[in-house]
């Protein structure tokens, strides 16, 4: 059983891994950007987690996971910032190969402040509520910069494409928030959250993975360019 956390990781990654020497794809050729990118990206998110992880927002349990840990981190929660994403880039980078899935400028645009003024709104609203709060804050920061200030052209494409990712996102977050377990891998603190689940998937953990994915597009596409 301890084994879960790290079983979960693995297959969430290996083939997509698998898939990335395919002739039609060669990901393999930007794995060094990839790692770049989700250390760049995972930086940031491993010093929030591990914030929350203090402050009792969230903690582990000790029965899924092999008990090694950095700053109170389990080392399958670290791994997790390099999986999860790996798996995201690679399906963006396959679907964005072989299908035409770019927004019009003016209909993203309108996308995005839409998103913005919704996400603003909802942190808002529930400021008492740190991980509610935090994430729908930083979300519609991350949008914004990324837009405006960063002219990115591809996020309505990128949340499409997060979107059909869901029913891996509900597998796998689903494990770990405790759909088929005795008990969570992940637990949380009920007032920091709103307490709407998706299955076992706190909605807030949907928005988390979002802003997650977009900041990992947008550097490993910047390494990609710089590269070539």
């Amino acid at each position: 059983m301890q084994l879960t956390y790290l079983l979960i990781n693995f297959f969430t990654v290996i083939i997509c891994f698998i898939f990335s020497y395919h002739p039609r794809i060669e990901f393999y050729k930007h794995f060094g950007a990839f790692i770049k990118s989700a250390l760049l990206v995972g930086i940031f998110f491993i010093l929030w987690d591990i914030w929350f992880t203090q402050k009792g927002v969230w903690w582990f349990n000790k029965q899924y996971i092999l008990g090694i840990n950095f700053f109170g981190l389990p080392l399958e929660e670290i791994l997790f910032f390099i999986c999860i994403p790996f798996s995201c880039v690679f399906t963006y980078f396959c679907l964005d190969q072989f299908f035409t899935l770019d927004w019009k400028a003016n209909s993203e645009k309108i996308f995005v402040i839409c998103s913005v003024m919704l996400y603003v709104v909802v942190g808002l609203c529930f400021y008492d509520k740190i991980y509610t709060f935090i994430t729908f804050i930083l979300l519609a920061l991350s949008l914004a910069i990324l837009k405006f200030i960063l002219k990115t052209s591809w996020l309505g494409k990128a949340s499409f494409i997060y979107l059909i990712l869901s029913p891996g996102f509900l597998l796998v977050n689903g494990i770990l928030t405790g759909t088929g377990l005795e008990s969570p891998i992940v637990n949380y603190n009920p007032k920091d959250f709103l307490g709407i689940r998706v299955l076992t998937i706190p909605i807030e953990d949907f928005f988390y993975g979002y802003s997650l994915i977009l900041w990992n597009i947008y550097f490993l596409q910047k390494l990609i360019n710089h590269k070539n």
